[in-house]
């Protein structure tokens, strides 16, 4: 299993690593670290956390320097004075006249926190940033002996703070909170008293299992993905084809889906965020209690093969009864693409018998489809509008995660009331017609 790092690559520049270990902790990720250097907000707060560490790490030397030598901050080598002289142009006032170490770190302490809420829009709705936050703002900076508790605990504990830079958290023998996101999250919600449970976040299919999808692409003739909408998640499918390299994806054909009025929202708007051609097959039922979508994925996928020549494809179903579609065209290829908690030992067993490969779409992480989710969420969001006063706006957020089908931590769930519920605004069109907006 293979796990992300954008978000420790944006926690690490954040609190001021030195570049170059933040590079090796960015890896291939390059583009985000490059994004995240040119977004002002978080090189603010970058450049004020560096400048925190250094004046605790010298603080009595500061002190000294400013009251005997009448010597600035600006002037002191081990400040960095080119992020002071940037800061000072972004319009925040760093260097004071007649001030002392203590007073420094109460502005700086104060910046940090006016300014954190600017980087919230760099993390996803399903981080917890109450949490992320904390990490930022000392509370109650502005009490004295607050300060003093936390430069006692950071000097007293220096090699438990990340590349001893600090931080405000109690400080552990973690194994390094900022190996990967999984391990971050473990540790962040660790000192909070609470658990990270949605691990899919934080984590990525190996190269390995995204290298055997490349190679089953690359000696067919010709593929297509088929999605049996009944026992696959559009969520999940969405994360596979993110995840992919776009060159090897571009191989196949076409998506078909074929869904039943009682699938997963997200089916529906799914074809908004994928590039290969899709076509979506509604399948009517003839009797309420029974579904034909099994039926006829099995049709199509016979005349795509014998009509059409298409000699492979990706099946995502976790239904054994497929190993009848697969047994009964021995000259196509098939990759199936299951979950884990739907599929069974019998198909697998089966699979293995005739050499015919498996993976399971559950290994491919679930962070990186925000936009996706929001999409779903704001459909379900519009078509409650008119009667939205009805609803209590927090029970009302639990009900549209659960009809979208999403799981979620309440975090996640309580960022949504706040950012798209709480900020619902009336609007009137040119004839006086009153309607509720979301603000994106």
């Amino acid at each position: 299993m293979a796990y992300t790092k954008n978000i420790v690559t944006t926690v690490s520049y954040m609190i001021g690593i030195r570049k170059s270990i933040v590079q090796t902790i960015a890896e291939e990720n390059q583009e985000l670290l490059q994004s995240l250097c040119e977004n002002q907000s978080c090189t603010t707060i970058r450049y004020l956390c560096k400048l925190r560490t250094a004046l605790m790490l010298n603080f009595k030397r500061t002190d000294q320097e400013m009251r005997n030598n009448l010597t600035n901050i600006d002037k002191l080598k081990w400040f960095d004075v080119e992020n002071i002289r940037q800061l000072e142009e972004w319009g925040l006032k760093i260097v004071k006249a007649n001030t002392t170490s203590s007073k420094y770190i109460e502005m700086i302490n104060r910046y940090i926190s006016e300014n954190i809420s600017r980087c919230r829009e760099l993390f996803p709705e399903w981080v917890n940033w109450e949490y992320i936050k904390d990490l930022f703002v000392i509370p109650r900076f502005t009490q004295e002996k607050v300060v003093k508790a936390e430069f006692a605990k950071y000097m007293g504990n220096i090699d438990f703070y990340p590349f001893q830079q600090y931080i405000h958290w109690t400080p552990y023998d973690c194994g390094g909170m900022l190996i990967n996101d999984t391990k971050f999250f473990t540790v962040l919600y660790k000192i909070h008293k609470d658990v990270y449970i949605y691990k899919s976040n934080s984590r990525e299919a190996d190269e390995e299992i995204k290298e055997r999808i490349y190679q089953f692409i690359n000696r067919a003739s010709s593929a297509e993905i088929v999605v049996d909408c009944e026992n696959s998640n559009p969520y999940k499918l969405y994360s596979v084809l993110n995840s992919l390299e776009a060159q090897e994806i571009a191989k196949i054909q076409k998506i078909i889906l074929f869904d039943d009025i009682h699938t997963e929202p997200g089916w529906e708007l799914i074809d908004k965020f994928v590039k290969i051609p899709l076509e979506h097959i509604m399948v009517q039922r003839v009797k309420e209690q029974k579904s034909l979508v099994d039926m006829k994925l099995a049709v199509t996928v016979s005349s795509e093969h014998y009509r059409y020549g298409v000699s492979s494809f990706l099946l995502f179903s976790s239904d054994s009864d497929y190993w009848g579609l697969i047994s009964s065209l021995p000259e196509a290829e098939f990759l199936m693409m299951f979950e884990y908690s739907k599929v069974s030992d019998a198909i697998k067993k089966m699979l293995e018998q005739h050499e015919i490969d498996y993976c399971a779409i559950d290994d491919f992480g679930t962070g990186n489809i925000d936009e996706f989710k929001k999409i779903v969420l704001f459909r379900l969001l519009k078509k409650y509008l008119p009667d939205i006063l009805k609803y209590n706006g927090k029970e009302f957020v639990a009900q549209l995660y659960a009809e979208a089908k999403i799981p979620a931590e309440q975090s996640e769930q309580d960022n949504f009331y706040k950012k798209y519920i709480k900020t619902l605004k009336f609007t009137a069109d040119d004839n006086g017609n009153l309607a509720l907006e979301i603000q994106r």
